[in-house]
């Protein structure tokens, strides 16, 4: 089976939709992408974690893997759960849209299982202009981390990309949009 090509049906199937739609960087836009359809259900859920857990480890010795919750929480479980299955565990962090009101103030659920100063993944299932990422890294290098690679199930083609290797990061991606409507 080609676990690129079904997963790129699936998306095609439960994600993707067209019409009249605002995206969370307040652009308009008249397709949406909604991956948590694909990430939440159980063969997508595995082929996303499959997939990105092979980028991730091309990129080298990344010591976890997460992203901002909400959409990238289906994902970085995944990815941890397929490394563990893969005999090369990689524990999986959450990083919180406000840093917890409680306790010790953290931005990142999971820190425990991280070594401080570790290079880790950033994930995100969908990159329009790039601005979640941008909170991510920036909230992952508050916490003590090194960003040593990002990650996307799609690349909308809007800017994202860009602004990432604007601030140094190369945004690697499953699917472009372009890849996606082939």
């Amino acid at each position: 089976m080609d676990e690129r090509k079904r997963l790129k049906e699936i998306l095609l199937e439960k994600s993707y939709r067209e019409g009249s739609f605002t995206l969370t960087s307040g652009k308009k836009s008249d397709f949406y992408i909604d991956c948590k359809q694909t990430t939440l259900s159980a063969e997508g859920a595995y082929l996303c974690g499959k997939l990105l857990f092979e980028l991730i480890k091309k990129e080298g010795d990344l010591k976890a893997v997460g992203g901002m919750t909400l959409g990238a929480d289906p994902l970085v479980t995944a990815v941890s759960v397929v490394s563990f299955l893969q005999g090369a565990p990689i524990p999986a962090f959450i990083i919180r849209k406000e840093p917890k009101g409680h306790g010790t103030g953290s931005w990142i659920e999971g820190k425990s299982n991280i070594q401080a100063g570790s290079f880790v993944a950033l994930v995100e299932d969908v990159v329009t202009t790039g601005g979640t990422l941008i909170k991510a890294i920036e909230r992952t290098q508050i916490e003590g981390y090194k960003v040593g690679g990002v990650f996307a199930l799609v690349d909308r083609e809007e800017g994202g990309r860009e602004l990432l290797s604007q601030h140094g990061f190369n945004l690697v991606s499953i699917f472009t949009r372009s890849q996606l409507l082939s």
